[in-house]
């Protein structure tokens, strides 16, 4: 069987560029659509972006850390590349896909494979009503925001703000509140990867809100709808023994 053909991607971090040139010249490098698989080397912040820039899903991503954050990269080593590849576990991950519609009535539509959150702008806490299915599941919620996390996005910001760790293929999604207020005790929840949020903005004009889909922020929000785009499927392979269950179950366990 003939070896895939590589494309390799870098950050624009110095140790990443450096490391695409040493690896282009030793395993080549294929041309957009040529390519078996693609490499990025980066950061978890530049795998959101080669996600996102892979929508069709027809080839697989294999990252290797070369920046600061590196949960969704593998370990960066020059050496057996190809075998490593070729050995990999592929993961499938689906975006949630924002609609917000804006102060000025704007609809804006964006793509998050981590997490859509929506954020106070200003030092007035954030006045939010919570619908699932459009049914009210919280009349009122005071915060500095709250957020949907799809399950490879919950080690990232949902975990920060102390909501829970999703397994990859649990077909769940989380909503995790950010610093509530009101009420105090309310934790978030767990619902259907087939539910679909709607976040109201109560006292706009007063307590203006952002809504953020990975790199995409809308300013003003009124109201804002997430739902998970189960159309849209960016395999992400990782090393063998390293699968994203795997790393996603030891976080849990971390002391």
């Amino acid at each position: 069987m003939a070896a895939p053909k590589l494309a390799f991607l870098a950050s624009d971090r110095p140790e990443a560029e450096e490391a695409r040139g040493r690896l282009a010249r030793r395993y080549g490098d294929a041309e957009g659509e040529t390519a078996d698989v693609v490499v990025a080397l980066g950061g978890d912040g530049f795998m959101l972006e080669c996600l996102h820039n892979n929508l069709g899903g027809r080839r697989p991503i294999y990252g290797m850390n070369r920046g600061s954050v590196g949960f969704l990269m593998n370990d960066y080593r020059e050496d057996d590349l190809l075998e490593r590849i070729a050995a990999a576990e592929q993961a499938v991950i689906h975006p949630l896909r924002m609609q917000a519609l804006d102060h000025a009535g704007v609809e804006h539509e964006a793509l998050a494979f981590n997490d859509v959150s929506l954020l106070r702008e200003t030092r007035q806490t954030a006045k939010l009503r919570i619908r699932i299915d459009g049914r009210p599941r919280l009349e009122e919620l005071i915060c500095d925001g709250v957020l949907v996390s799809t399950p490879a996005g919950s080690t990232a910001y949902n975990l920060s703000a102390h909501g829970p760790i999703i397994p990859i293929d649990a077909q769940i999604l989380a909503v995790t509140p950010i610093s509530a207020f009101r009420p105090r005790r309310w934790r978030g929840a767990l619902i259907s990867h087939r539910a679909e949020v709607t976040f109201e903005v109560l006292e706009a004009d007063k307590r203006p809100v952002s809504a953020v889909a990975d790199h995409v922020e809308v300013r003003s929000v009124v109201r804002v709808n997430v739902s998970e785009d189960r159309a849209i499927a960016v395999p992400i392979l990782f090393d063998a023994g390293r699968s994203l269950e795997e790393r996603m179950l030891a976080e849990q366990f971390q002391v």
